[in-house]
């Protein structure tokens, strides 16, 4: 069983920056990746990051321009976001499964409530 916390969202014009947080608890090695849902659209994925943190994967729409990262020591996962558009505005979750990276949300078990990134054009 693992818990997940997220932060870091807010409101941003477009062209900024925000850093999400990830923090985590439990004992296993999970692979971390960030999701996002925009109002009326599915839950899609943006980066996964394994434990180790030597294996990322990124949706071609982020490529570039967002980064996840890790912090094993302080269980805590972090997705970079840079050069915001207003098409970024969505809520943004952490999710956690025991393994590879995976692109689908149905790989991952478990999930934290969510925080909301705005972006203002």
């Amino acid at each position: 069983q693992v818990q997940l916390v997220e932060s870091g969202g807010g409101l941003v014009q477009s062209g900024g920056s925000l850093r999400l947080s990830c923090a985590a608890s439990g004992r296993y090695r999970y692979a971390m990746g960030w999701f996002r849902q925009a109002p009326g659209n599915e839950r899609e994925f943006v980066a996964a990051i394994n434990w180790s943190g030597g294996s990322t994967t990124y949706a071609d729409s982020v490529k570039g321009r967002f980064t996840i990262s890790r912090d094993n020591a302080r269980a805590t996962v972090y997705l970079q976001m840079n050069s915001l558009e207003p098409e970024d505005t969505a809520v943004y979750y952490c999710a956690a499964r025991l393994g590879v990276v995976a692109d689908t949300a149905p790989a991952y078990a478990y999930w934290g409530q969510g925080t909301q990134v705005t972006v203002a054009s």
